[in-house]
């Protein structure tokens, strides 16, 4: 039985390959959702899950009465004109609904108190302690394909402190670029690490081509999910674009993660650090916009190639997060809190998309 309920993720996962691959060209119509579920045994309402999650994540878009059609096409940093939506959604700014609830954090430190006593008065590891970091990586690998070891696993008091740790790992004689606009804290905190910013335009689907073409850069700040403040979301084609401009550059993507968690879709946005196997992209993201505000614990995920240069220029610092927050999310994750919780947040967020008919 449990088998069945993953039947539209295969499938998604089975077209999404073919579509990637060439089999059905940029712009082509796709098979027809009943022709789908005859081809494969399956019922039209599997199909119809595995293509909302094509459409979501920008692989299919839909045209009334036409059909389905394909709408990624494979990165050659030539602009393209993909069919997008209409207008990005908006950004979505947390709210007190969002947090953890209280007595589920109440209830969590008092169990914390008891069990771990004046264990909690050491010192961390500079790279966060390893309970956490094992428990962020099953969690990365269950929720989002990201099969790392917990040793590539970097904890930082908040995104804004994880970013400036690039800057100290990847030197300030490179030139970095970021989304134009763009959250203001990531532009501040680059500026005041002395380094030279690029501001790359958006475009509907993400960073326009052009734009990264021309710049000189080496190191790009991209939130592909609902970047802050223009709510646009970056199309399949764009985030392969980004990974192979990485490539190409000889230099890294820094993917800024702090929303997609939330995504009303069946299924979380997929990352650039997944989609390029682990290679060019450093992962960030942040417990603060879906525990609470005062806990400032992010998280950075290092490819492997970095870890050397890690211990070799960083090892020494000292971990600036206090034992106590990274023993609650240890457990908040370990027990499953964390997920039942991200769960009921995307449920939420599901429910206001759908629009309410008058009485």
């Amino acid at each position: 039985m449990a088998r069945q309920g993953r039947l539209y993720l295969d499938l998604y996962e089975k077209l999404r390959g073919e579509i990637v691959e060439g089999l059905y060209p940029y712009g082509t119509r796709f098979p027809s959702k009943r022709v789908t579920a005859e081809n494969n045994g399956i019922s039209l309402i599997t199909v119809e899950h595995a293509y909302q999650i094509l459409m979501d994540e920008g692989y299919l878009t839909a045209s009334e009465r036409s059909g389905y059609f394909v709408a990624y096409r494979e990165p050659d940093l030539i602009p393209i004109n993909p069919i997008l939506p209409e207008r990005p959604v908006p950004a979505q700014v947390s709210s007190p609904d969002d947090f953890l609830p209280f007595p589920l954090y109440a209830r969590t430190v008092r169990r914390i108190l008891s069990d771990y006593g004046e264990r909690l008065l050491q010192r961390s590891p500079g790279e966060g302690l390893m309970e956490l970091r094992q428990a962020i990586a099953f969690h990365l690998a269950r929720t989002r394909s990201m099969h790392i070891s917990p040793e590539q696993i970097l904890i930082g008091s908040g995104a804004e402190a994880l970013y400036s740790t690039v800057v100290q790992l990847l030197g300030r004689d490179s030139i970095y670029a970021a989304e134009d606009p763009c959250y203001e804290v990531i532009r501040l905190t680059y500026l005041q690490q002395g380094v030279r910013l690029d501001s790359l335009p958006l475009g509907p689907d993400g960073i326009r081509t052009s734009a990264l073409l021309s710049t000189q850069a080496r190191i790009l700040h991209v939130t592909p999910f609902h970047s802050y403040p223009s709510g646009i979301t970056a199309t399949a084609s764009k985030r392969r674009e980004y990974i192979r401009w990485a490539h190409d550059r000889d230099g890294f993507v820094i993917e800024d993660d702090y929303d997609s968690e939330l995504s009303p879709s069946s299924k979380p946005e997929d990352t650039l650090f997944s989609l390029s196997g682990g290679e060019r992209v450093l992962y960030v993201n942040t417990f603060t916009r879906t525990v609470a505000p005062s806990l400032r614990t992010g998280f950075m995920v290092l490819p492997e190639s970095l870890l050397p240069l890690f211990r070799e220029k960083l090892g020494f610092m000292s971990c600036s997060v206090p034992v106590m927050e990274q023993v609650l999310l240890t457990e908040l994750l370990n027990r499953g809190d964390y997920v039942r919780h991200l769960n009921r947040l995307r449920r939420a967020r599901r429910q206001k998309a759908v629009p309410q008919e008058d009485s």
